[in-house]
């Protein structure tokens, strides 16, 4: 059994400080392209949605409940460290509809390890870290990737959280509906993280 975080006893510094006030919730639900949901600069992709837009070769047609939160904006927005810690990986993963370059950090909170993801981000962002570097809490980790660099989505953070360490720079973005239950406890929301954007 993992052990327990107490999430309220600590002070996260805000991934995304751009992010306005105002922004929309997506509902991914139904629809195969953001933009038919929703035209506006600022977004949110929600955590243990089953989504119909996972078309991919990467999901095998299986992969569909999102085991992250989304933060949708301008090609270029900052992404800021939650908390200290270091680099736990660095890397690049190609493929359409992967993460393009990704950054995982580890963290640890009360004894407690933690990792966080942050994928679509910029060549940039991979390009200024290795693994073992250590950084404090808001510090800029990177920023978001452009089509050609972030796996081919509209520019946005893939944030997610995990309980155990990944083997590489990757941990799966979307998970089967039978194993929802697993993640989780794996994968637990980000918003322990991010605080309540929806």
């Amino acid at each position: 059994m993992m052990a327990h975080i107490e999430w309220s006893a600590f002070a996260f510094e805000r991934v995304v400080p751009d992010l306005p006030p105002v922004y929309d919730v997506l509902d991914m639900t139904t629809a195969i392209d953001p933009k038919t949901v929703s035209d506006a600069t600022w977004t949110i992709g929600r955590y243990a949605e089953r989504r119909a837009m996972y078309t991919a070769e990467l999901f095998a047609g299986e992969r569909c409940v999102h085991a992250g939160v989304d933060i949708g904006g301008p090609v270029g927005t900052a992404v800021h460290a939650f908390y200290r810690g270091s680099v736990h990986a660095v890397g690049y993963n190609p493929a359409p509809g992967d993460y393009g370059h990704v950054i995982v950090t580890e963290h640890t909170l009360d004894g407690v390890s933690l990792w966080a993801l942050y994928g679509h981000l910029d060549e940039r962002s991979s390009a200024r870290w290795q693994p073992g570097d250590v950084f404090d809490a808001g510090d800029v980790l990177g920023w978001f990737g452009d089509r050609h660099e972030n796996g081919g989505w509209d520019p946005h953070l893939h944030f997610q959280l995990a309980r155990e360490a990944p083997e590489t720079h990757d941990m799966p973005g979307a998970v089967r509906p039978n194993e929802v239950a697993w993640m989780r406890v794996a994968y637990p929301d980000p918003r322990h993280v991010l605080g309540p954007l929806y």
